[in-house]
């Protein structure tokens, strides 16, 4: 079942078209990528889903139904574009945000103390906003994200500002959120988080929705004809197995086994290739090689920019 569904949406900022014809449909308790170069339109769908800006065209449903502006409350959302008032102390500013969630004044103080803990930054809450580095501060804005919690999370960029160490956390943080029901919906330009996190995606280029699905079927489907075949042997003893339908790309050693990587042609098969070599060598792994997300939105984007700027 979708929790979300944005149809048809379509918007337009004077002379610029930020999105056309865009959908996606974000199924629940997933965790949903949005992806695309800057100035794609990521940011501008995402207002619209949370309510900040309204379509020109489409419409957006939510659990089944148009969305309303109490929904609201059911939502927490992170822009990419972060504020917080400077001379505010850390924790009444929290329990002031808390609030704005509907909390009651005991209720976000316990949340709040919980969370604090639990992302190491207790020791801040009396010290103020402008004592705070770039990522404590980006923390704390997690974490009002979070306090009421919402069973859509939208995230716009959360990794940017965080070292390493704290980026790990937040995205252990978001699973978490996933594994206890919430649905999430992020942009990034992190496609490492993207294969590790997200289930689904959609691809925006140039206000456009170019690519959508489950992120393994379009690993699949964007796979390429090269397998690695690992195994304890001799490469020529594979080598001169291997007909005009197969070749041999690369191969290193490691720990004791040879990793080659073969490329099947499209009138063959793999399984051929498996049957071909077995009685040569003693196989212990075989697999294809499936490209990164990285390299797949690099291809999808630079083929859409060339057939653009034909019609252009």
């Amino acid at each position: 079942m979708n929790i979300l569904t944005a149809s048809n949406i379509e918007k337009r900022f004077t002379n610029h078209l930020a999105l056309d014809d865009v959908s996606i449909s974000v199924p629940e308790g997933s965790i949903y990528g949005l992806l695309g170069p800057n100035g794609a339109g990521k940011t501008t769908l995402l207002r619209i889903i949370n309510q900040i800006t309204g379509p020109d065209k489409g419409e957006v449903i939510y659990r089944g139904r148009p969305m309303k502006a109490d929904d609201i409350y059911g939502i927490g959302y992170l822009p990419e574009e972060r504020g917080l008032y400077k001379k505010m102390k850390v924790g009444e500013h929290a329990i002031y945000l808390a609030r704005l969630k509907g909390l009651s004044k005991s209720e976000a103080l316990k949340r709040l103390k919980f969370w604090f803990e639990k992302m190491e930054i207790i020791d801040w809450w009396d010290k103020k906003i402008e004592e705070l580095s770039k990522g404590m501060a980006q923390k704390i804005q997690f974490v009002v994200t979070v306090i009421h919690n919402p069973k859509l999370l939208i995230f716009d960029e959360p990794f940017s500002g965080f070292d390493p160490i704290n980026a790990n956390l937040i995205k252990n943080e978001i699973l978490e959120l996933k594994r206890n029901g919430a649905t999430i919906i992020f942009s990034t330009h992190n496609m490492g988080s993207v294969e590790d996190m997200c289930d689904h995606i959609s691809l925006i280029n140039k206000a456009k929705n170019i690519l959508s699905g489950p992120i393994d079927s379009i690993r699949k489907e964007y796979g390429s004809n090269v397998f690695e075949l690992v195994f304890k042997g001799d490469i020529e003893s594979v080598k001169t197995r291997l007909d005009e339908n197969y070749e041999l790309v690369s191969h290193n050693y490691e720990s004791g086994l040879v990793k080659a990587q073969i490329k099947v042609n499209q009138f063959s098969n793999d399984n051929r290739l498996l049957k071909m070599v077995l009685p040569a060598v003693e196989v212990v792994g075989f697999n294809r090689l499936m490209p990164s997300m990285n390299d797949i939105f690099i291809h999808v984007v630079n083929e859409y920019n060339k057939s653009y700027d034909l019609k252009s």
